[in-house]
């Protein structure tokens, strides 16, 4: 738990849980699936929302219906590991729209990066420009994607609960 942050119940946990897989439910209905009247479980969602355990709402989107894409993890060291180096690269990394996920690791390398774009082409092009960029990358190994197998949209709060308990 985040330090200075309100504990959570059962109740905040599955509040958290319903809304992880169903952020369009109404206040009724999530009322009404965790066991509260509207009122109630208004005020905890936005207590929750108020103390940062619930960031935002989106819509998830299948990338494919819009057209050819294409997801490479990339594995990324450093040339430097200063503090500074670790800072620039992060800040320009987190501009480039290809990159929807970025990881400091521990390990054999210093970031796992993933990228989704729309052909291997596209890939190379767009690692071509973050070289350019000359934000400290020594070396990169890129793995393709051949097939998502599964992606889960939501955690298993309720588990993490009951680790606590």
């Amino acid at each position: 738990m985040v330090h200075g942050a309100p504990k959570l119940d059962r109740i905040d946990i599955r509040i958290l849980s319903h809304l992880q897989k169903n952020g369009r439910a109404t206040n009724v209905e999530l009322a009404e699936a965790v066991g509260l009247s509207a009122s109630p479980c208004t005020a905890r969602v936005k207590r929750l929302e108020k103390a940062g355990y619930i960031t935002g709402y989106s819509a998830q989107v299948q990338l494919q219906k819009l057209g050819s894409t294409v997801i490479i993890y990339t594995q990324i060291t450093l040339a430097d590991h200063r503090s500074q180096d670790f800072s620039r690269f992060e800040s320009r990394v987190r501009q480039m729209s290809e990159v929807t996920e970025c990881y400091l690791v521990s390990g054999g390398y210093d970031y796992l990066i993933k990228f989704v774009a729309f052909s291997i082409q596209h890939y190379q092009e767009t690692m071509e420009r973050m070289l350019a960029m000359n934000i400290g990358v020594e070396k990169y190994f890129s793995y393709v994607v051949m097939k998502p197998v599964f992606v889960k949209q939501h955690h298993d709060l309720e588990g993490f609960l009951n680790r606590t308990e």
